[in-house]
């Protein structure tokens, strides 16, 4: 079953954010496996795309929605394109 979190914020016009959690876990999940396919470690990774240690970690658990420049920059880091994260 998906799990989709919707929340409505009325400030400046309103925001909504949507949060698909087993997108986001089928995300993080697809990057480790591309990760360790590589054989590279988390730290590795974060240098390569200049990003956080702790990010990459957080991501690869589902705790976080990527953004799309982050979903960028990691593509670009492990040479592949931003869709194979999604096959």
């Amino acid at each position: 079953m998906c799990q989709v979190k919707i929340s409505f914020y009325t400030n400046f016009g309103g925001v909504i954010n949507i949060r698909d959690e087993d997108a986001i876990n089928r995300f993080g999940a697809k990057l480790r496996e591309i990760r360790f396919s590589r054989g590279i470690s988390q730290e590795y990774l974060a240098n390569l795309a200049q990003i956080p240690l702790q990010q990459v970690g957080r991501i690869e658990r589902g705790e976080i929605n990527v953004t799309l420049s982050t979903m960028s920059v990691l593509s670009k880091a492990l040479q592949i394109s931003i869709a194979e994260f999604f096959l």
